[in-house]
Formats: structure tokens, sequence, C-alpha cells
């Protein structure tokens, strides 16, 4: 009897151990999947837009013209899975918005609806966040892509968010529609919200289900390429009077303050995110110092959104424009990109100053720069 109490009283730390550990597990693996009953007490929305009601045999809810940002209650989410089914009924626009924080920082999935069942149009859907109240749809033109979206009858969405990614799919679970290597919002975690004349249904909200989903941002190929300019001085930006599109007077003086702006991804030196946006037309100038060891030229390719003038050592080298929906917008689509223009800077032997105006009334601004290459070139700048 005795060395069966001694059996028993040995075994059982280890019964309990085994017991919390297999409690630990059923803990970790926990997921939670949450059912959005479509009722109005739910949701916050303009009176009169939005109907909850029963169309084709479910729940639904129709969310009207004009209705604005249709924002689910009391949920925040930060990772995981949004799944819904959706008839898109808007004829440009029909969005999902996650991250919200209110209409001056969210992120947003969003579908062109007038490009319905056309998969070969390369902007079928699209990722863009809000910054200080600016759409950066113009400065992201990598972030979209085909898919083919029906225009009559019920589209099957799953959006999965897990850190600093984002994985998109219509229809087809098996084959992604929209693979966002790095989300470009400023916030991590808010409210999810609907947007566009649509019908919705089956709402699911799975907290933390990432589907093996990296959460650290992915590739950037750019990120190696030694031949873009992503080390600037910048001024502070000002306001131009009425119906000057530049003038003499806004060239930096000697005494000009500058600061420092790194490009983010894909050399984009982002001025929405360091500046902001504003009702009126503002302009800041860029700097680069360059050291050249010979007289050479020297192709540079520019991307820019909206306006810039060039200049080199003091004198004007380039001027352009690229507004969307404007004769003088650029490919692709009056949006930022490396493909907007190009020319030859003719650089001199020793130091060389590059100062760039870049002017923005209309969503995002930034610039995009890239040499043809560096030999001889020194930045002084990095």
């Amino acid at each position: 009897m005795k060395h069966l109490f001694v059996i028993i009283f040995s075994i059982l730390p280890f019964v309990i151990f085994a017991q919390k550990k297999n409690k630990t597990k059923t803990l970790v693996s926990v997921k939670t999947d949450i059912n959005i009953s479509l009722i109005a007490e739910n949701w916050e929305f303009q009176n009169g837009k939005v109907q909850f009601e029963t169309y084709d045999s479910r729940p639904v809810m129709k969310i009207s013209a004009n209705a604005g940002t249709v924002v689910l209650k009391n949920t925040s989410f930060s990772n995981g899975t949004i799944e819904y089914d959706f008839i898109p009924v808007d004829p440009m626009f029909a969005s999902l918005y996650f991250h919200w924080q209110d209409k001056l920082e969210n992120e947003c999935f969003y579908f062109r609806t007038g490009t319905y069942e056309d998969s070969t149009a390369m902007d079928v859907v699209q990722y863009a966040p809000h910054i200080s109240g600016v759409n950066l749809w113009d400065l992201l033109g990598q972030y979209q892509g085909n898919a083919y979206l029906k225009k009559t009858t019920w589209n099957h969405v799953k959006v999965v968010i897990s850190g600093m990614q984002m994985r998109a799919y219509l229809n087809d679970m098996q084959r992604p529609v929209l693979e966002i290597p790095r989300l470009e919002g400023n916030t991590s975690k808010g409210l999810i919200g609907f947007d566009g004349e649509s019908v919705i249904s089956n709402l699911v909200i799975k907290m933390d289900e990432t589907e093996n989903l990296p959460a650290v941002p992915g590739v950037d190929l750019t990120a190696h390429d030694p031949r873009y300019l992503r080390n600037w001085q910048v001024s502070k930006p000002f306001e131009t009077p009425e119906k000057v599109d530049f003038s003499y007077d806004f060239i930096p003086k000697p005494d000009q303050t500058w600061e420092t702006i790194t490009a983010e991804r894909m050399g984009l030196v982002n001025l929405t995110r360091k500046f902001g946006g504003s009702e009126k037309r503002r302009m800041v100038w860029l700097k680069l110092n360059v050291d050249s060891k010979s007289a050479q030229n020297k192709k540079i390719n520019l991307g820019f959104s909206d306006e810039v003038w060039v200049m080199l050592n003091g004198r004007f080298l380039y001027t352009d424009k690229n507004a969307y929906g404007r004769p003088m917008m650029k490919a692709p689509f009056g949006r930022c990109s490396i493909e907007n223009a190009s020319f030859s800077i003719p650089f001199k032997a020793g130091k060389n100053e590059i100062l760039m105006a870049v002017a923005n009334d209309f969503f995002g601004w930034a610039i995009v720069a890239r040499l043809e290459d560096m030999k001889g070139i020194t930045i002084e700048n990095k």
C-alpha cells in the first residue's frame, strides 16, 4: 500500500501538468467567428439611406445611392478575415472599409463596378488608404488588379488582413485577385464599413484567422536598386495665389530652411504622409545635391503628382503637369508612376544642385525619381 501511494503521488503532478497544458492548447486554438446580424441597431448610417429586409430568401442590408459610409458599431477589427456576399448597384464604386477610425484615417478595398463582367480590365479591384483625409489611389497604381465581377447576381468576397499584409478574393476562393505586400494606412485597427449602392448579405468576421498570411511586410523589389533617388531635403508647403501657376518669387531664398524626407516603398517620396492634404493648391520644394565625376548627361525617369518644375544649378530644366481627367494627364491614367516622364539631366563636373517644385490640388501628392545608372554619380544627401 505504501508503494501504491508513492506511485500515485509521483504521477499526480504530471497528470495536472498535462491537463493544464491541454487547456492552454485549447485556449490558443479557439477562433472567434462573428456572424453579423444585418439589423439597424448594429450600424451607423444616414436616415432613409439603408434598408434592412429579406431579399432572395436571405437577410440583407440595402445601401442606397449617396448613403456615405455605413459603419458597423462596436466591432474593433485588427487582424482576421472579412467575408460577405454582395450585388453591386452603384455604376462606379463599391467599397469595404477596415481599420476605420473616421473619414480621415482608414483603409479601403474597393471595386470599380463600371468594369463588371470584364476580366480584362486592369482596375476592377483596388486598395487605397485615406491619410489625413486624402485618398492615395493616385499614388498607389500598383495596388489594383483584374477580376470578374458579376453585375446582377451574388458575388462572394473574402479579405484577409494580417499585420502589414492583405489578400483579397472574389468568387474564386483559391485564387486571390489582389495581394498587398504592405498596407499603407496610418491605422492598424478600427471599425468596418461599406460604401456605394449595393446589397450586402452573409457578413462574417473571423477575428485573428489570417490563413497563414505573414504579418511582416512583403518584399519591395526596388529596395536594392541604387538608381532611385530616395533622400531629399524638403521645404515647408505654402499656398499659391489664385490663378498663379508659378512665380519666380516661389524659388527658395538662401535662408530657406529644409527637412529630410526619405522615400517609402517603390521609391515613393510621399508628400501626403508628411504634409496631409489641403483644399487649396499648395507647393513644396525638394532639393538634392549630386556630385558628378565628369560632365555627363543622365536620363531620369520621373513620376509626379500633380505638377513639377525642375531646376539644375539655378536654371530651369523641365516642367510638366499630370492631372487626372485632363488633357495633360500622363500614363498610366494620371497617377504617379515612374512611367510618367523622362528627360536628360546635363550634370557638370563636380557639385550639382537639383531643385524641384511640386504642386498639388487633387488627391495625393508625391514624386518618384530614378536615374538610368549611377556611374560617376554620388548623392550627397544619402
